[in-house]
Formats: structure tokens, sequence, C-alpha cells
């Protein structure tokens, strides 16, 4: 069962527009609620780790315009070993385990395609276990990780006290325009 609900996801979606948005500003552009509310809200969706606020650096603005995916073939049982390695490289900025034809999944940012070339060949495939890498370069970026939005599928029904059906596209909510301003 869900624990949030469209006030939840209000605030979530107002963060995301300006994660420093105050309590107050969040609370005028939802309505009928007060910023001591907001403040609660914010503070159990926080403690919960539904949401979290944080500073998200932007690799193009500082000169690492390449980016890549790059899939890792691992020996047997060396899985994690590879991705804690793997998550000590700055030019590294997303690992994760995956099952399939391939055992990791990274995202890799470069200065050049020389330099991200480098990094692949000469480090990542060094690393003791790598069997294997497959990259993909990346010209562009549509919806990034962090643009995500909790889907409104997942606010509890106060009608029905059930969730809604997930996987479907977003609908109008009845705060929907609380993302706009007013």
């Amino acid at each position: 069962m869900s624990e949030i609900d469209e006030v939840d996801l209000a605030i979530a979606n107002l963060l995301m527009e300006d994660g420093r948005m105050e309590c107050a500003e969040i609370a005028r552009r939802i309505g009928s609620i007060s910023d001591r509310v907001v403040r609660y809200r914010l503070n159990r969706l926080r403690k919960k780790g539904i949401i979290q606020i944080r500073a998200i650096p932007n690799p193009h603005a500082v000169h690492f315009p390449v980016a890549a995916d790059v899939f890792v073939e691992i020996e047997p049982g060396q899985v994690m070993e590879v991705a804690k390695k793997m998550m000590e490289y700055d030019s590294v900025s997303y690992v994760a385990c995956c099952t399939g034809e391939n055992d990791m999944s990274l995202q890799v940012v470069a200065r050049d395609n020389l330099e991200l070339y480098r990094f692949v060949t000469e480090v990542v495939a060094k690393v003791p276990g790598v069997k294997k890498t497959t990259t993909l370069l990346i010209p562009i970026i549509l919806k990034d990780v962090y643009e995500w939005r909790i889907p409104a599928s997942v606010c509890q029904d106060s009608n029905t006290s059930q969730t809604k059906t997930p996987g479907k596209k977003r609908s109008e909510s009845p705060l929907a325009g609380a993302k706009k301003r007013r």
C-alpha cells in the first residue's frame, strides 16, 4: 500500500521544480494547507526515504560533454568486487548490477571521445574480473534519472482506499495546478 497521497505528490513535484522552494511557497502553490503541514509532510517523506533533496551537478557545465553507457560482462562471483571498484572513479556517474547478457551497467562522463576510449580500454577493461565491455555513446539525453517523477498512480485513492493502476500515463490530478505558478 502506498504511503503518499496527492498532497505529498504535489510537494515532491514542486521540489523537483525548485529544490530550495520554501515551505510557505509550496503551501501557497498547493493551496488549502499551511506551511507547517508542508514542513511536517516534507520531513516525513524524507525520513521514509521517499524523496531526497540534494544538488545535482551538470557534467556539461563543468566540461564533461561526452556520456556513454558501458555494459560490462564479469567473471562469475566477482560482480560486487568490480562494482565497488567502478564506484571509486570520478568519471563513473552510475553503477548498477543487472541481469541478462551483461552483469553491470555504468554511465561514464568524459571531456572527449579519446578520454572515454582510454578510460574504458585502459581502466575498466583491466579491472580484475572484467571479461568484456560494450560502450554506447549517448549523444542526447531526453530524460535523466533525476527527472523521474512519482507516478500519480501510487497515491492512495481516498474514495476507495486502493492504489490506482501503475504504468498508466500521468493524468491530471486535482492538485495539478500546484505545478504551475499562480
